[in-house]
């Protein structure tokens, strides 16, 4: 479970779809519920959880800067939270979809849904 400053970081990174060091989270991240020098913290805290990982470096001024990269999707993120809750069964899962698909009123959304089951009925039928 991610406290809301990790969110916060996680957000923008999924938004980004790119590596960030840490001066440019501290930039990007404007309306941030954290402290600038916190930053350090919060990224060696989503490391260890395995949320985030180094994905290079990148010269700056005169030094070298880690950049860092969401291992996680914010969609894998979503089902981890769903499937790490205490007695989650398959089971649960049609309940789930139900809830999502009763959140939209867009038909693409449901006729992408259908599409996808359809493909997941053929690979398991295979």
């Amino acid at each position: 479970m991610l406290t809301k400053s990790e969110l916060e970081i996680m957000e923008l990174l999924w938004e980004q779809d790119e590596p960030l060091t840490s001066s440019q989270i501290i930039e990007m991240s404007v309306n941030r519920s954290w402290k600038k020098s916190y930053v350090h913290l919060l990224i060696n805290s989503l490391i260890e959880k395995e949320m985030i990982e180094v994905s290079g470096f990148v010269k700056t001024t005169k030094n070298y800067a880690r950049t860092f990269s969401a291992k996680l999707t914010k969609e894998e993120y979503t089902i981890a939270q769903f499937t790490s809750l205490h007695g989650f069964k398959d089971e649960d899962i049609p309940k789930i979809v139900t809830a999502l698909i009763s959140h939209t009123d867009s038909l693409d959304v449901v006729l992408d849904i259908e599409k996808i089951v359809q493909d997941r009925k053929a690979e398991l039928n295979a």
